[in-house]
């Protein structure tokens, strides 16, 4: 019977780290919003590999048509 008076107790210092507790939370709980409105997003990190993957794929599509365009297979060398 003793047990179930003593497990409703609660000590002082579970109760002072209860209040150490609220206080970093309330502390900490700006920073962490400030963080997360600052973090990047997927939507950004996918908009900078798309404009990377269109650049990419621009060049190589300007060098492919600039040398294809330079040399005609039809043209025979040794004839004149």
């Amino acid at each position: 019977m003793g047990r179930k008076d003593a497990s409703t107790i609660k000590l002082p210092v579970d109760q002072y780290r209860k209040q150490i507790g609220k206080q970093d939370y309330k502390k900490t709980k700006p920073i962490l919003r400030q963080s997360k409105e600052n973090s990047i997003g997927i939507k950004e990190v996918g908009l900078v590999l798309a404009a990377i993957l269109a650049l990419l794929l621009a060049f190589y599509a300007f060098f492919y048509l600039r040398l294809t365009t330079d040399v005609d297979p039809d043209l025979d060398q040794d004839e004149d």
